[in-house]
């Protein structure tokens, strides 16, 4: 898709996701602090999603919203961004880590343009995004049309795929963002 934004070339696509402490005003005030860089222009939040944990055992539910927005940074220094913010709101990524842990701020880079790219701390599409409800309900409520570019389905694709599978988790409850927050 061509930018409507001349200073903002690069369509991108995140998740976000907290579970721990106030994850409904994590999430929002994340979304808000993605806005103030120079380099991040338009971006637009999806309602926010309470889930399960999934891939780990945790007793915290998870808050989970998507985003779609333009940028003039290149895919890494994007995640470097994204990472930046996490830090700011709590995250601690322990080296050697093995597994998911409950987080204050996860923020994961979907999609980029439709770019393809495989490095070793960033794969472009994010290889599990398909295979995710938390990702895709809040993603297909603002960008249902992205077309994923390895398996060329729309997001709604990959969601109605992933729904029809017996074991998909329908448990994702949409929620609100609290009012007056300037949405």
């Amino acid at each position: 898709m061509q930018s409507p934004f001349p200073d903002f070339p690069h369509q991108f696509c995140v998740s976000f996701g907290s579970n721990l402490g106030d994850s409904l005003h994590i999430v929002l005030h994340a979304w808000r602090r993605l806005q103030e860089d120079h380099s991040v222009g338009s971006v637009e939040l999806s309602s926010p999603y309470r889930t399960q944990p999934v891939g780990m055992v945790s007793d915290n539910q998870f808050i989970n919203a998507a985003a779609v927005g333009w940028t003039s940074l290149e895919p890494e220094a994007l995640l470097l961004h994204l990472q930046g913010i996490e830090k700011e709101f709590g995250r601690v990524r322990a080296i050697g880590q093995v597994g998911y842990q409950d987080r204050t701020l996860d923020l994961d880079l979907l999609l980029y343009d439709d770019l393809i790219l495989n490095l070793p701390l960033l794969v472009i599409p994010h290889p599990e995004m398909q295979h995710r409800m938390f990702v895709l309900q809040p993603l297909a409520e603002i960008a249902a049309a992205y077309r994923h570019p390895v398996s060329a389905k729309t997001v709604i694709q990959h969601l109605e795929i992933l729904m029809r599978e017996p074991d998909a988790d329908l448990g994702i409850e949409k929620l609100t963002w609290p009012s007056g927050k300037g949405l």
